[in-house]
């Protein structure tokens, strides 16, 4: 079993053990068997919270689970889906669990919770103060990423189906700016840092700038920029029309939400304060 640290220095440590660590998002766009393929010894396959989402059957490679925490600690351990999760994992290649918190708000838990096996924690506040938006949290796989790419900028790090697009299955929180990660990842990924794979489309840009190669691609990006500020302002006259017809309801709405009892995060994470 392996021991795990808790502290950024320590998880520097253990990933610069890897030449290649690939993060599998939970999205439709990871394919898990073709990452096995392409990837081989040397690398480690790094999964989130509900592995479900991607995975059938165990996985038996070097792997790693980070769990994310809220205010009312991990959301496996609240949940009660630490067995369900790493039900999916099988030693000696599963290292154990990361425990990771990158708000203020967010409670890490004890190792006990997670059952008899190896549990680390990492608190990157720290390294998105003033970097992140304020009003919204750094996903879990961003929010990594970012951080081992300045921590061990000499390994190789893939980022497998990072799309940020909801899918038919599963659907994306508000609590992140998903727009602001996909601008940090696409960056990264251009300047060599990340290597993105799955779920991302040729960039029109890209496109536009090789059909027209005596154009600046400063222009390019100049006027598309233009372009999409302008139909921004025409979707949020449009939202503000549909506003106007439902405002009436939302008195409605927030009348029901007060009436509903408290979820078990809720006072778990109440409790925890």
């Amino acid at each position: 079993m392996t021991d795990l640290p808790n502290d950024p220095d320590g998880w520097a440590a253990f990933f610069s053990r890897f030449e290649t660590i690939v993060f599998v998002a939970n999205s439709e766009a990871a394919d898990v068997a073709e990452l096995r393929r392409r990837h081989g010894a040397g690398t480690l396959f790094v999964f989130f919270n509900k592995v479900y989402k991607v995975l059938s059957a165990p996985f038996e490679g070097e792997s790693l689970l980070v769990a994310r925490s809220s205010s009312a600690g991990a959301n496996i351990v609240y949940r009660r889906e630490v067995e369900t999760v790493c039900g999916f994992f099988r030693e000696p290649g599963f290292h154990g669990i990361l425990n990771l918190r990158a708000r203020p708000f967010e409670r890490l838990s004890e190792a006990r919770q997670f059952g008899q096996r190896s549990v680390g924690h990492i608190d990157l506040c720290e390294a998105f103060a003033g970097f992140y938006p304020q009003d919204y949290a750094p996903t879990t796989g961003f929010a990594l990423a970012v951080w081992l790419s300045e921590a061990s900028p000499d390994r190789k790090i893939v980022l497998a189906g990072f799309s940020a697009e909801r899918s038919e299955r599963w659907k994306l929180f508000h609590d992140h700016d998903w727009t602001f990660e996909q601008i940090v990842l696409r960056l990264m990924a251009r300047s060599g840092r990340i290597e993105m794979i799955g779920g991302r489309t040729p960039a029109p840009l890209d496109a536009i700038a090789r059909r027209f190669p005596d154009i600046d691609p400063r222009d390019v990006a100049l006027v598309a920029t233009e372009v999409l500020a302008a139909r921004q302002e025409g979707t949020n006259r449009a939202v503000d029309r549909l506003y106007s017809i439902v405002k009436p309801l939302t008195g409605l709405d927030g009348l029901f939400r007060r009436l509903k009892p408290k979820t078990r995060k809720q006072r778990l994470a109440e409790a925890g304060k």
